[in-house]
């Protein structure tokens, strides 16, 4: 398989795995929504990690197999690639991307559909779909401009440069640098925190902010009203409300 998935302690870690630069091709791509698809299911994965090992990200999509493709074909495709996205960035838990190496084009948009991303000193992001003649289609233009604002997407899609981890963390593209060897643990650590949260809360904190972006600010109110008022109906509100009483702040312990 060219994406794996590992689980324990409550992460799950989806783990690219197409050497040497894990190139997004269309297996790839069917197998990320397969396991996206997984984690949300599952009750034992209450967060998650995507991973492409110590070396590299994901350098982007399989050009030799696009190449191939006319447009007929790529207006088939377009929609299951971004659906393989998609599905990633709609796990209802928290996602933590680990960043190494290159990070570009559908690695980059890859990156984007995590909750949190987590990148190597040595790091290098960038959306280079402009030099192929093309503009990204996994998400690049619409996930890149709502984190970090359209000119600043514009700038990097317009000249599709790389920009190294420490512009990246500057710009906002990425949330924490840390030394290379260090990324996959920080990034499980960071997960594994939130797996032992509320899970319900979690998934309701991560949909009301998502979709609250999406919407009018009266309509974000709403939902994130809905689902405020919806937890009171949980185990989770009750542990932690007694806890709270009882113990003081932050000491719950969440089934």
């Amino acid at each position: 398989m060219t994406v794996n998935l590992e689980v324990a302690d409550g992460v799950g870690t989806i783990r690219l795995d197409r050497p040497p630069m894990n190139a997004l091709d269309i297996a790839t791509q069917d197998r990320l929504r397969e396991l996206a698809e997984e984690v949300t299911r599952r009750d034992d994965v209450r967060a998650v990690v995507v991973w492409g090992g110590e070396k590299v990200f994901a350098a982007g999509a399989d050009i030799k197999e696009m190449q191939a493709m006319d447009h007929a074909a790529m207006v088939v495709r377009s929609k299951a690639l971004q659906d393989a996205f998609t599905a990633v960035a709609r796990i209802p838990k928290p996602v933590v991307a680990a960043i190494t190496g290159y990070a570009l084009g559908g690695g980059c948009e890859l990156a984007l559909c995590a909750d949190f991303r987590i990148a190597a000193d040595s790091a290098k992001l960038g959306q280079p779909e402009i030099l192929l003649g093309l503009i990204p289609g996994a998400g690049g233009t619409q996930r890149l401009a709502r984190l970090v604002g359209p000119s600043k997407a514009k700038d990097l899609i317009f000249t599709g440069r790389q920009v190294k981890a420490d512009e990246a963390l500057a710009l906002g593209l990425v949330d924490r640098v840390v030394p290379a060897a260090e990324v996959y643990e920080q990034a499980h650590a960071w997960a594994a925190r939130l797996a032992a949260g509320p899970a319900l809360a979690l998934r309701a904190a991560k949909e009301s902010v998502d979709a609250g972006l999406e919407t009018d600010i009266d309509t974000g109110l709403t939902i994130e009203r809905t689902w405020f008022a919806g937890l009171f109906a949980t185990e989770d509100r009750e542990t932690g409300m007694r806890s709270f009483v009882e113990e003081g702040p932050g000491k719950a312990k969440f089934r």
